[in-house]
């Protein structure tokens, strides 16, 4: 982790224990109020990541495009990370809310959303296996 990356999570870390601690503090007097400071930490903590990620997928199309992967093929990867980031947050605030039944449900969909994102690659793949034999 370089001293940027360790300054940013410094960072994340302070602010998610400071936002949790505030979360604690309300939610004995209004739960709904817990959940909305959450989310709103939430919401800053993602957007302190975005230059990570922008960075993480900068350099996932420069190795694809040094492996001679086209972009059709490293874009389902990125797109299936990016569903299961999303399905994980929401399903979190959902069992933060008590709703662990919504959770649930967050979850699967998540999968199958991810499992048909992830659809091109697996018929690229069999498409090279049949090339092959």
């Amino acid at each position: 982790m370089g001293c940027s990356a360790m300054g940013d999570m410094l960072r994340v870390a302070a602010l998610a224990v400071a936002a949790a601690l505030c979360a604690v503090v309300v939610r004995k007097n209004v739960r709904e109020i817990g959940v909305v400071v959450a989310l709103a930490a939430g919401a800053v903590i993602l957007t302190l990541s975005l230059d990570a990620i922008g960075s993480v997928r900068a350099l996932m199309d420069r190795l694809g495009e040094l492996a001679g992967l086209s972009p059709a093929v490293l874009a389902p990867v990125i797109k299936t990370v990016g569903i299961a980031i999303v399905a994980r947050v929401a399903s979190e605030v959902c069992r933060d809310a008590g709703e662990g039944g919504i959770a649930s449900f967050v979850e699967i969909a998540g999968a199958a959303l991810a499992l048909l994102t992830a659809l091109p690659l697996l018929e690229a793949v069999l498409d090279t296996i049949t090339g092959l034999l």
